[in-house]
């Protein structure tokens, strides 16, 4: 181990919880092998495990546990929430010394709204963005089977927003609430897991404006010290300062061959500051207003003008690391032969992923940071 390295003492013990996704019903509580599990903010995150299956009694209890698109998976460390979702993909097989085990993937509670789209038109004119988000899981929880049991609260952003959602459209809801968040001034959202203090396992929609932050303390990390290795990528290729989007066709002449609606916005900050032109083009198909598609591109432009950063820590697990701190701040202290006068930056955790430990290899958490 790394001279200053700090470790958890003993060894965290993680188990499964296999429970019906409507009612949240426990189905099962079953061993596992080679998991791996991660949390993100803006994207899904993901579970994959393993399920050994020495005799016919535990293969007839994963078999009933494990029903894909049906099941809901709680992965717990040391008695807490660490991860939650929906149980997607189940893969039993046998290997040539014909022992049998089941392999899952399992993807978190926000990948369920992948998978269900609206019943009805939704419309609205100067509405507090957040109420839009609700309203769509609002409208998934109604319908017949619908109800997962997300909950939410009352927190505002300040921002109000026209909306219009065809049924006709058959958009997924997860479209609908990613591209509601990528009009200037948006937001972030994410389901947050966790037990409350009644025990009960908890499905948050979790809101932030502009972005989503936790506590008000920033962890300290250092190299060498607690984090174990660490990549500081800086990738150009998708900066801009020019940005150009392009929205819905004008259909309504038809005398006339249609062209897309256009929105071009320029960083004349940049170009002045002696940075060569670079331009992106983004498509937004279903979006016929000028004032909304320069939303987006304003939006866009803003998260392009800088070389595209996201850090990564591997980190021994010292008692620090927990999903908790999703949106947290943290400095990193990294001091070698790259950084030979030391570094001293500070980043927001957006997303985890996690190897508990296994066989002789400890446990480790990669943490996936952006600037702040």
């Amino acid at each position: 181990m790394p001279s200053g390295a700090l470790r958890t003492p003993g060894t965290a013990v993680y188990r499964a919880l296999f429970c019906d996704l409507r009612t949240d019903r426990m189905l099962d509580v079953l061993p596992l092998t080679d998991a791996k599990f991660d949390d993100f903010i803006g994207k899904a995150g993901s579970l994959s495990a393993t399920i050994p299956l020495p005799d016919a009694a535990l293969a007839e209890r994963t078999r009933a546990a494990l029903v894909p698109g049906r099941t809901a998976v709680w992965l717990e460390r040391n008695g807490d929430i660490w991860w939650g979702g929906v149980l997607w993909t189940s893969t039993p097989q046998m290997d040539e010394q014909g022992r049998l085990a089941v392999q899952f993937q399992a993807g978190t509670f926000d990948s369920y709204l992948d998978h269900r789209i609206l019943s009805a038109d939704l419309v609205g004119a100067g509405t507090e963005q957040f109420d839009i988000v609700r309203l769509l899981i609002d409208h998934v929880q109604a319908q017949p089977g619908g109800d997962i049991g997300i909950r939410y609260g009352t927190e505002e952003s300040g921002v109000r927003r026209d909306f219009a959602y065809a049924y006709s459209g058959l958009a997924r809801v997860r479209e609908l609430l990613d591209k509601l968040c990528q009009f200037d001034d948006g937001f972030e959202w994410r389901i947050h897991c966790y037990r409350d203090t009644e025990g009960k396992r908890v499905k948050h929609l979790q809101l932030g404006h502009p972005v989503i932050t936790t506590g008000r303390t920033e962890i300290v990390l250092d190299h060498p010290g607690p984090v174990h290795t660490y990549s500081l990528p800086s990738d150009s290729t998708v900066q801009a300062n020019v940005w150009v989007a392009r929205g819905e066709s004008d259909n309504s002449d038809q005398s006339q061959e249609s062209e897309p609606l256009t929105v071009r916005v320029v960083s004349d900050e940049d170009i002045a500051g002696g940075w060569p032109r670079l331009e992106q083009t983004s498509d937004h198909t279903a979006v016929n207003d000028a004032n909304a598609l320069g939303s987006l591109a304003r939006a866009e432009l803003s998260r392009h003008r800088a070389p595209e950063t996201i850090p990564e820590l591997t980190v021994w697990m010292d008692g620090r690391i927990t999903p908790a701190l999703m949106g947290a701040l943290i400095r990193l202290r990294v001091h070698d032969l790259w950084h030979p006068g030391g570094s001293d930056t500070r980043f927001r955790i957006v997303g985890l992923a996690v190897n508990p430990p296994q066989r002789a290899k400890p446990e480790t958490a990669t943490l996936y940071l952006e600037g702040v």
